[in-house]
């Protein structure tokens, strides 16, 4: 088939050849560079379903967008080409540690737009961090935790493909991921973690347990505690957590997912770019990329109950946290959380 009879597969134009992956005409080419260089994002106006053919196209360009990354044109590839002068390039991004994130991979860039969301670094979390757990009181380290939330819920608003999302299918996923990804974040932030505090942070000397119960709960604080060392012993940076992080998100496993392949293929994506950042920046350590990825399924040993019911329960009482992560984000604001208020 000779390549001027090929359509393209975005509009059905006839195709100038192939474009960042697939075979497009001049104009969806063009419009796919320019949304993916300049980070644009668009709304739709109806209901995210809006025709794209040739006479339509130019018409909804936030469906115009989702359709080229449906039939699998790629912004690494955009990214990979030449920027223009007058824009900075993200091919190199400074991690937390100081570290550049020296990788000269097309997957930096989807890297360094994980990194750029994170709306609390480790160092922004404080010095609160870092200080011995004898100072840093109870309401600290809740208020600290109520921090981490809302950052796993801003972050994952401002990483690439998230917000493209039905709505639905972003409450899902952060509904069945939020624990996970607060274990990462305490991690991150070297959250302190002995046990007393935490026990009266979760009010149980106000409302004595049973002794069956107080030794099951220690034991769910154990587990959580030995995650957050195992990570902490890896000594992962930022743009691996970040990585981390995404791969936990995009899981196809939440309920009811509109789009489980698109979904799969997002966390593919994040493997993939941990898999070569790791490879370019620890060379020397062939099994980092595994023993990262073996950290993330017991992640979900950490009961996300008894999380809550010690960070939790002495801000929001028994709203559950799903609650509170649906209307964050059909809020638009986690800083809008009725119940607290966070500066």
């Amino acid at each position: 088939q000779s390549q001027q009879h090929i359509e393209c597969v975005v509009c059905g134009d006839k195709s100038s050849g192939k474009h960042y992956g697939q075979f497009t005409c001049e104009g969806c080419k063009s419009f796919f560079k320019r949304s993916v260089r300049r980070n644009l994002s668009y709304t739709c106006r109806a209901n995210r379903n809006c025709p794209i053919d040739q006479h339509h196209r130019n018409q909804c360009q936030y469906c115009r967008l989702k359709k080229c990354l449906k039939v699998g044109m790629r912004r690494e590839a955009v990214q990979r080409g030449r920027m223009p002068p007058t824009q900075p390039t993200h091919g190199q991004f400074a991690l937390t540690n100081g570290d550049p994130l020296n990788c000269h991979s097309y997957l930096s860039g989807y890297i360094s737009l994980l990194l750029r969301a994170e709306p609390y670094p480790t160092s922004r979390f404080g010095s609160q961090c870092m200080q011995p757990n004898n100072i840093m009181g109870i309401e600290n380290i809740c208020e600290l935790a109520a921090r981490m939330l809302f950052s796993a819920v801003e972050w994952a608003r401002n990483i690439p493909f998230f917000p493209d999302l039905q709505i639905t299918d972003q409450v899902a996923l952060l509904r069945l991921t939020w624990s996970e990804l607060f274990v990462l974040n305490a991690a991150q932030c070297s959250m302190p973690l002995h046990v007393a505090p935490l026990l009266a942070a979760a009010g149980l000397h106000a409302s004595p347990m049973s002794a069956d119960r107080v030794v099951a709960f220690m034991d769910h604080i154990r587990i959580f505690q030995e995650q957050v060392e195992k990570l902490k012993a890896l000594h992962v940076d930022s743009a691996e957590y970040s990585c981390l992080k995404a791969i936990v998100l995009f899981t196809s496993d939440a309920c009811g997912l509109s789009d489980v392949a698109h979904v799969e293929s997002l966390q593919e994506k994040s493997q993939c770019a941990l898999e070569e950042y790791v490879r370019s920046q620890y060379p020397n350590q062939p099994t980092r990329f595994g023993k990262l990825l073996l950290r993330l399924p017991s992640l979900r040993t950490v009961s996300s109950s008894v999380i809550e019911q010690l960070f939790f329960v002495r801000l929001v009482g028994k709203t559950p946290i799903e609650t509170l992560i649906r209307d964050m984000l059909l809020s638009g604001s986690s800083f809008n959380w009725p119940y607290m208020a966070i500066q």
